[in-house]
């Protein structure tokens, strides 16, 4: 009986600590980091692999080739382009688990484990700080969100032509590339659908996974923004929450120097009294 009772008071107790735990985690602050390392992982993986098939696609059907020496192309930008992914990548991964940190010692787990503890003037910098850090990289992953359409609507024009000639028989279509950008004035990159080059293009899958590769891009970076835009909210009730915690801390401390001092008088008149008594 004794031991059925012991039982029952271990599995009541791990319960118990199983719901603590649960109640500590800040769940507003994991779903942002879910949602920023999906974004993140879309962007800088499928834009990787569609800057490589981009490469594929200008040097095999547009005839285009690296030009030599230090001269800044088409194809150092690309490469240029890869390297800021991998830092891209490398850097958010350190800044989710910073504001998970972050996230973790504003909700009560913290004050459960260690009993009240004390609001310095450091934790609030810290909070306000993640806030301004984090309102920049909501404005920086507006501007990649931005940037990232260009090559979707480069590559749209070039899916629509294909999609075009095989419903127009004897349509004489031409994309250049001037017209973006990706080449010089004086150079003359053009491939026109009466070419050789086109139809192999529009026949291949490489056009088709390159483009939509960039379409799954974009979608992770306007994840990434809805992220920056859930964290600011996390954020912003974790400072309102430091806030209130550090008023309610002065109250406090003020409210136990009065009863000390309360407590001070009541025993010196006390001592008064029991000595004018004897």
């Amino acid at each position: 009986m004794e031991e059925n009772m012991e039982e029952g008071q271990t599995q009541k107790g791990c319960f118990e600590c199983c719901i603590k735990c649960l109640g500590g985690i800040p769940y507003a602050s994991l779903i942002a980091t879910i949602l920023l390392y999906a974004g993140v992982a879309l962007f800088c993986g499928c834009g990787h692999e569609a800057l490589s098939g981009t490469v594929n696609i200008l040097q095999t059907y547009f005839e285009m080739a690296r030009t030599a020496g230090d001269t800044l192309d088409v194809f150092t930008m690309i490469d240029i382009f890869k390297y800021v992914i991998y830092g891209v990548a490398a850097a958010f991964f350190v800044y989710g688990i910073l504001l998970m940190v972050e996230g973790f010692f504003t909700t009560g787990a913290i004050k459960d484990l260690y009993g009240d503890f004390k609001i310095t003037t450091c934790g609030r910098c810290v909070s306000a700080w993640f806030i301004m850090l984090t309102y920049l990289f909501m404005l920086a992953w507006l501007g990649v969100t931005a940037f990232t359409s260009l090559p979707v609507y480069m590559y749209f024009n070039l899916w629509t032509i294909c999609r075009n000639t095989t419903l127009v028989e004897g349509a004489n279509l031409c994309l250049d590339l001037r017209q973006f950008g990706i080449v010089t004035i004086g150079e003359e990159k053009k491939i026109c659908t009466v070419s050789e080059n086109f139809l192999r293009m529009c026949e291949s899958t490489e056009l088709n996974m390159t483009f939509h590769l960039f379409i799954v891009a974009l979608a992770g970076a306007g994840a990434a923004v809805i992220a920056m835009v859930h964290y600011l909210m996390v954020l912003s009730a974790n400072w309102a929450y430091v806030k209130d915690a550090c008023r309610m801390q002065k109250y406090e401390d003020i409210k136990s120097k009065e009863e000390q001092e309360l407590h001070d008088i009541h025993s010196t008149r006390s001592k008064e009294r029991l000595n004018a008594y004897t």
